[in-house]
């Protein structure tokens, strides 16, 4: 009874973050943008790629960094993130709010080998290459982070600073 109640709760955490865009899975097929499925989060929503403004490049390492570990956007900007992982291990790029993430990092805790792919993020393999295109709707700092078990733990984390 309570790994259904888990599950459950699993499922309802990625039902509220959105729909797939990209992974940085060579085997997974690319989906086209639909503006008709878009959903708007607290930290902005699914950015169509052909109003991506500008490109922002972050790489991923096993010393659980991003780099870089803080980027600005103007509020209405449609960011393209180009991922990369540079390490050994999989690693990933979470957009959300800190308590989202904090939530989600547990759950992939009691659930490792989850898998699932929202527009806020990118799973990347170790010397491949992922996507985000995201636009901020919302002024304010948007958190990222990489939450495979232990990484967020061990300070895997950054910010998109909304002006």
């Amino acid at each position: 009874m309570k790994y259904l109640a888990l599950c459950a709760a699993a499922a309802a955490a990625l039902a509220l973050g959105g729909h797939a865009v990209a992974h940085g899975d060579e085997h997974a097929p690319a989906r086209k943008f639909d503006a008709t499925q878009v959903e708007a989060t607290p930290f902005g929503r699914e950015g169509d790629p052909q109003k991506a403004t500008r490109t922002i490049r972050v790489r991923m390492n096993d010393k659980m960094r991003f780099s870089p570990a803080s980027v600005a956007v103007q509020r209405g900007e449609t960011v393209r993130f180009v991922v990369s992982n540079d390490g050994q291990l999989l690693h990933e790029m979470v957009l959300g709010t800190r308590a989202a993430l904090k939530e989600h990092a547990e759950l992939m805790k009691k659930f490792p080998g989850m898998e699932h792919a929202d527009p806020n993020m990118a799973h990347v393999k170790p010397g491949k290459a992922g996507e985000i295109v995201w636009q901020f709707t919302e002024p304010g700092e948007v958190q990222f982070a990489c939450l495979q078990p232990g990484h967020f733990e061990a300070g895997m984390v950054g910010k998109v600073v909304v002006k």
